[in-house]
Formats: C-alpha cells, sequence, structure tokens
C-alpha cells in the first residue's frame, strides 16, 4: 500500500437513541451536517451506533443500517463506518463494523473478535475470525470494536499487516472509562499509529457512558477529546510524519512474530 499525505478523521458521539434507527440516524445526519465536514472526510460512528448496545436481535437486525450508511456516505461525499447488528449463519448475531467509501460502495466488513462475555454479549453475538485492512485514500485502516480494545496482541497483528490508523467504535460504560482513554494512547503508542476512537454518551436502559472520544497520534499525543456530552470532534492526520516516525524508530521492525501467533487478515 501506498499513501501520501493527510487525511482528515472524525468521531461522533451522541447518546444513542435505545432501539430506533430513524431517530439514531437523523441525529448522526444532523451533527455531520453541523460539523460542516468536508467531502473525503473519514467519518467514524459508535458500536451498535443505530440502535445502542442491545441483544434483541430480532428487532434491531434489518437491511435499514447498511443501506443508511451507504446513502449518508454518497450524498456527503465521505467516508463511513457505521456499527451495526448482523445474523451469522449460527444462528446467533454478529456485532460488526462497516467502512462505506465515498461513493456509496461497502469495502470491508469487520466482525468484533472479542464479544464482552462479562456482560454476556457472547450469550447473543459470535465473534468474529479476522481482521480487516483497507486503503481509505491516503491511510491504511484498521477497524476494532469496543472490547477488543483490551487485546493488545489484536491491533500489532493489524499494525504488522500495514494498519496506520486504527478506528474503533464502542458503548464503553462510565465505570471504567479510566481505562478506555489509558488503553487508546497506550494502543497508538505501542503500534506507532493514529488511534480514533468514539463512545457513545448518555443512557442505555442499563448503563451509563462518559463519551470521551478521542483521536491520538502515533507518539501518544491527544489531538482532540470529548467530554461527556455529544460531541464531534476531529483531526488531520499527517500520514507521511507516520511513516517517518516508524522509519527513525523502528520499533515495529523489532517485534517477536513467533510471540504472537496470527489470525486470518480479509
Amino acid at each position: 500500500m501506498t499513501y501520501t499525505c493527510s487525511m482528515r478523521f472524525v468521531a461522533v458521539q451522541f447518546d444513542i437513541v435505545w432501539e430506533d434507527k430513524p431517530a439514531n440516524h437523523a441525529i448522526m445526519e444532523r451533527m455531520i451536517d453541523e460539523a460542516d465536514i468536508a467531502p473525503g472526510t473519514f467519518v467514524l460512528l459508535p458500536e451498535l451506533g443505530d440502535t445502542g448496545f442491545s441483544f434483541n436481535l430480532d428487532r434491531i437486525v434489518d437491511d435499514r443500517s447498511l443501506n443508511w450508511a451507504k446513502q449518508l456516505a454518497t450524498s456527503r461525499g465521505i467516508w463511513v463506518q457505521h456499527g451495526f447488528a448482523e445474523h451469522g449463519p449460527d444462528g446467533k448475531g454478529r456485532n460488526c463494523a462497516v467502512i462505506i467509501n465515498p461513493v456509496g460502495e461497502l469495502i470491508g466488513t469487520y466482525h468484533k473478535i472479542h464479544p464482552f462475555t462479562f456482560s454476556r454479549e457472547a450469550e447473543h453475538y459470535n465473534g468474529g475470525d479476522q481482521l480487516i485492512v483497507r486503503c481509505c485514500d491516503q491511510a491504511a485502516v484498521c477497524p476494532q470494536i469496543c472490547y477488543d480494545l483490551r487485546f493488545p496482541e489484536l491491533w500489532r497483528l493489524g499494525a504488522l499487516q500495514g494498519a496506520e490508523v486504527f478506528t474503533i467504535g464502542a458503548s464503553w460504560p462510565a465505570p471504567r472509562q479510566h481505562h478506555w482513554r489509558n488503553l487508546l494512547i497506550s494502543r497508538a503508542i505501542e503500534n506507532q499509529s493514529y488511534v480514533v476512537a468514539v463512545n457513545r454518551c448518555g443512557n442505555d436502559p442499563h448503563l451509563p457512558y462518559a463519551g470521551g472520544s478521542i483521536i491520538v497520534s502515533p507518539m501518544g499525543d491527544v489531538l482532540a477529546e470529548a467530554e461527556d456530552t455529544p460531541a464531534v470532534i476531529q483531526a488531520e492526520l499527517d500520514m507521511p510524519a507516520l511513516r517517518q516516525w516508524r522509519e527513525k524508530f523502528p520499533a515495529l521492525r523489532d517485534i517477536h512474530r513467533d510471540l504472537l501467533g496470527s489470525i486470518a487478515i480479509g
């Protein structure tokens, strides 16, 4: 993969209306339009962003999520990473993140590899079995979802496959908010990568969420950060600077691959 310049990334943090896709689509569209986002920008939306962290698959799985994401991308001329639920062939759900390009093409689907067993997600969703890394204009992007943040080997494998920007959508509960921020900064530093992370805010029927969406540089510098209310954060990611840093300080070349295992890369 060859890339040259900078690219703008945006994270849209909001209070998701429980299991109400039209309401959430309207909120996201309004926030994006009010932020006056330029064509060609990469827009990141939360985990299960049009329903909330629901296990009610019969209610929340349909074609509207993907169709809406495609329409959003084409109507605004933007890249979109949207999170929603799908049915898997085994009868359980898949917690997925899709990447749509600015002409409305689906260029990748990532299924969350680590269902959150602590909240019983694994009783309703099975994990995926592969990472994806996609060329998105100027950047190689590797999507992740929420609980994946706690498993550094997954990120390491993505970086070794050329990932330069990790984009992670989440419904990360407020009681462990300090873990969220610290782990995201750590992942950026250890993988010499940009991290763009969006978390929901507000409440669902079960938990409060503290937002804290953040964009972090490969050096661990915070480029943009939200508080605990709805917000759109954005930053211009300097891709040449990332590559220069990896070349100057070649930590990724010193990794012992045999300690990591392997995973399919889609």
